[in-house]
């Protein structure tokens, strides 16, 4: 079969094969998703990753009691092992001096073992015959997947995502606020219960798909992602879900046409989301926040050079006087790369004109220098005042504080200081609002 055939043939949904694996994987990678946001609030990430290894076991048991691959029976062995290695989890960690996550590293450690050892055995077991394909359960094969598989995996999922939308006002607070949620009166045990048994179904529904060495990145990694994009829960809620199907779309598709895995192939769709965030997302990605430090740097720059302007003007007494480059490193000493760069961008900005290499103020120049000037002034007078800073102290500190200081806190520092009209070094402070406004 060609690439394209192999292409032209997963899209033909009406295929019965084809459309259990897409809407298998859909389903999935959705419900965890959705489960997975609080899991991931509640900073409790790990946990998945010790479920997901803890039903290992449980499979191998409930196959080994049943003989058949019922999806059922197997769900059953996987669910009770889970919460037995979430019950363990919360014993250990309140009995002993543990820390949790050391805890976690056991328990996952200690029942994947046990389930790997029980896999072995079964292979080595000629009274099992229909053992072929319990194997995929390490890495998941939506491939596998049949129409009994469907219904009972696409009908838990189903439950998942209903019982998230139904509790979801109560997940909310819980997942923020453990003592509010108690204060308002929602039952907390009964919510971490049920956030528990979701938690732990999320991770049974997804490992025939994403199979248990993986299915922890299902749970976490779209909550992690979408974050980055958004600090609103349900459009983290509903970015992850999206996320989460895309990743089982594209898994299955890659799974098919390879005739690989599918869990592999949904975690990278969803590390590729991942990346791309970490480094691009406008708010907190890497990338953005090295834009926004850049920018702030050359404004600190360019406000540098107009405060000296304009102090240059004060000792002169002629604002619009005109200064090399020279003169303005003489006055603040500074990288000249950076002052010329500073210059250029002042002078694009309007704030600054130039002749012959010749600089000097425009009118909105001269205004943004005066207020820099003024809130360097009203800063050292407030850390002399309020917090009893000696005068040859304060320059540094206001040097800092001058550019992120807003109007609003202009006018309360203004109203605190009553008006000054000089800092305390006896500098005039260049102008003061009306203090009848």
């Amino acid at each position: 079969m060609t690439v394209f055939g192999a292409i032209s043939d997963f899209f033909n949904l009406a295929d019965p094969l084809i459309r259990n694996v897409v809407l298998g994987t859909v389903l999935l990678a959705i419900s965890s998703a959705m489960v997975g946001c609080f899991t991931f609030l509640r900073k409790r990430a790990l946990v998945g990753d010790a479920v997901s290894h803890a039903v290992l076991p449980g499979i191998c048991l409930a196959f080994m009691f049943q003989g058949t691959k019922d999806p059922f029976v197997l769900m059953i062995g996987a669910f009770v092992t889970g919460w037995l290695s979430l019950w363990l989890i919360d014993v250990i960690t309140s009995k002993t001096k543990l820390h949790e996550d050391t805890v976690i590293g056991l328990i996952l450690s200690v029942f994947f073992g046990i389930g790997t050892l029980l896999l072995s055995f079964i292979q080595q077991m000629d009274s099992l015959p229909d053992k072929t394909g319990l194997n995929h359960f390490l890495f998941g094969s939506a491939v596998a997947i049949s129409n009994q598989d469907l219904y009972a995996f696409g009908g838990i999922a189903v439950l998942l995502i209903i019982s998230v939308l139904i509790l979801y006002k109560g997940f909310l607070v819980l997942s923020f606020d453990e003592a509010y949620t108690r204060t308002i009166g929602f039952p907390v045990k009964l919510l971490k219960l049920t956030l528990t048994t979701l938690t732990v179904l999320a991770v049974v529904v997804g490992i025939q798909a994403v199979g248990v060495v993986l299915m922890a990145a299902m749970l976490i990694t779209p909550a992690a992602t979408t974050r980055f994009w958004t600090p609103r829960l349900p459009l983290m809620i509903l970015f992850s879900a999206i996320l989460g199907a895309l990743s089982g779309f594209f898994g299955a598709y890659g799974s098919y046409i390879t005739n690989s895995p599918t869990g592999p192939w949904m975690v990278m769709v969803l590390s590729m989301a991942a990346v791309l965030s970490f480094l691009f997302a406008p708010k907190k990605g890497i990338i953005s926040n090295l834009i926004r430090q850049r920018k702030y740097r050359a404004q600190i720059v360019e406000e540098n050079i107009l405060k000296a302007i304009y102090q240059l003007g004060e000792q002169h007494s002629k604002f619009y006087e005109e200064y090399t480059v020279d003169h303005l490193l003489d006055r603040r000493p500074m990288q000249p790369l950076k002052l010329t760069s500073g210059l250029s961008r002042l002078k694009k900005q309007g704030y600054l004109t130039n002749q012959s290499g010749q600089w000097t103020f425009s009118e909105q120049g001269k205004l943004r220098g005066q207020r820099l000037v003024k809130l360097h002034r009203l800063w050292e007078l407030y850390l002399t005042t309020y917090l009893r800073i000696a005068p040859d102290h304060v320059h540094d500190d206001a040097d800092t504080i001058e550019h992120i200081i807003t109007p609003e806190l202009e006018q309360r520092l203004e109203k605190l200081l009553e008006y000054p009209e000089t800092d305390p070094h006896e500098s005039v402070i260049p102008y003061k609002s009306n203090p009848n406004n």
